[in-house]
């Protein structure tokens, strides 16, 4: 809900006196309802990117052309100095995570929703100037300082959120199918030190961890009216993220011992599922590449 309403809020802002009043409205509208419906669907109370990455059909591509080639194209899209890339590449990895890879729409809203929503306060942001006095395109008044929108900060926004969304979007696909051994796989080839990878490898393992345990503790509160009022809420909301922390250090002290036990001495090692490179991967990939700048160049 929250992304809808910042994304109405947005279009308005970047687009006032641009297009007309009725068109800016029913895309405004539009775009916010297509957000709601899509993030309100949900059978789980969260979606991990690596089970989604374990059913995608992209996770049959050979995971190191994947990657240099998501990365080279997130390049592009923040090197880029028009919208149109960043764009473009939003509706590409649409198309590469859903079409292609076989990801449901409304999965790939979801984890997009969060980055998004992030982007949208920093593009408000980037939208307003305060000035002593009214000016620009838009503007509101509020205790004697207006807070106004120029043409200058519209264009200058857009090509902002535009090189991000690409970027992002590219990042998300590499998420989404390319599980996470296959990740740590590349990394460990493009000689990464051992110690970044195994802390990478264990912060996001019990973000999984303690986001599934936060959810049973809040069932656990809501099944025992811990949630009734507002004051309440405030009191079981304490209770909970204290005992997340204390869980936490526990879980981590649980797995500091199991690793000392088995000698631990750095690097993590996963069974790797070698994936040839085909003609035709590379291709695609070359195409892409070669479109993505066009696009950028022209």
């Amino acid at each position: 809900m929250i992304t809808a309403l910042l994304s109405l809020a947005f279009i308005w802002c970047l687009f006032y006196e641009r297009l007309p009043v009725p068109v800016l409205a029913l895309a405004g509208i539009s775009l916010a309802l297509f957000l709601y419906l899509n993030n309100r669907h949900k059978h789980t109370e969260f979606i991990s990117i690596d089970v989604v990455a374990q059913f995608s059909r992209l996770k049959t591509v050979n995971a190191t052309l994947k990657i240099v080639t998501l990365l080279a194209l997130m390049i592009v899209s923040v090197a880029s100095r028009n919208a149109y890339t960043g764009l473009f590449l939003v509706l590409a990895m649409l198309v590469l995570a859903v079409f292609v890879g076989g990801i449901k729409l409304h999965e790939y809203i979801q984890i997009l929703a969060l980055p998004v929503s992030f982007l949208l306060i920093g593009g408000l942001a980037l939208l307003f100037e305060v000035r002593p006095e009214a000016a620009g395109v838009l503007g509101f008044n509020v205790f004697g300082l207006w807070f106004t929108v120029s043409a200058e900060a519209q264009l200058s926004t857009a090509l902002v959120i535009a090189r991000s969304l690409g970027a992002i979007s590219c990042l998300i696909v590499i998420g989404m199918s390319t599980p996470m051994p296959e990740i740590i796989a590349v990394l460990r080839r493009f000689r990464c030190p051992e110690l970044i990878i195994d802390l990478m490898y264990l912060i996001y393992r019990y973000i999984f961890i303690l986001l599934a345990l936060y959810h049973e503790m809040n069932a656990a509160a809501k099944s025992r009216l811990g949630l009734k009022d507002y004051r309440t809420s405030l009191r079981t909301t304490a209770r909970v993220y204290s005992n997340l922390l204390a869980r936490s250090h526990h879980f981590a002290s649980q797995n500091f011992d199991a690793m000392e036990s088995r000698c631990f001495d750095q690097g993590i090692r996963f069974l790797e599922q070698r994936n040839n490179v085909r003609a035709y991967q590379v291709a695609v990939s070359v195409a892409l590449l070669l479109v993505t700048l066009a696009i950028t160049i022209v």
